[in-house]
């Protein structure tokens, strides 16, 4: 019961920035469906979130790249919030890359 284009719109820019940021290494993106909940996580091989920027990675111009505006993750939550779910982040516990994980509520039982 979501808004496929808006959906699509955090993926992407989910995955843009792992691309943006991984000069090495692998980025996966995993689905999966539990508790009446869909849970999609992007992870990547970059070199994960920096302390800095940690506490305020979902405001708007929160970014320590050169290119981005820093709007995009601030979208990514208002629309998922939107919909009801959560959207979070988290360096890797091997300290290689981060994982960005929204959820979304599921029609599905």
């Amino acid at each position: 019961m979501a808004d496929p284009a808006r959906i699509s719109q955090v993926v992407y820019n989910l995955l843009d920035n792992a691309l943006q940021f991984t000069d090495r290494g692998s980025i996966t993106v995993a689905a999966r469906s539990a508790a009446r909940k869909v849970e999609v996580s992007v992870t990547d091989g970059g070199p994960g979130i920096d302390r800095e920027i940690m506490p305020r990675l979902f405001t708007k111009f929160a970014s320590k790249s050169d290119s981005g505006t820093g709007l995009g993750l601030y979208l990514c939550k208002a629309i998922i919030e939107s919909h009801g779910g959560r959207i979070w982040a988290e360096n890797n516990k091997d300290g290689k890359g981060a994982t960005f994980t929204f959820t979304l509520a599921s029609a599905a039982t």
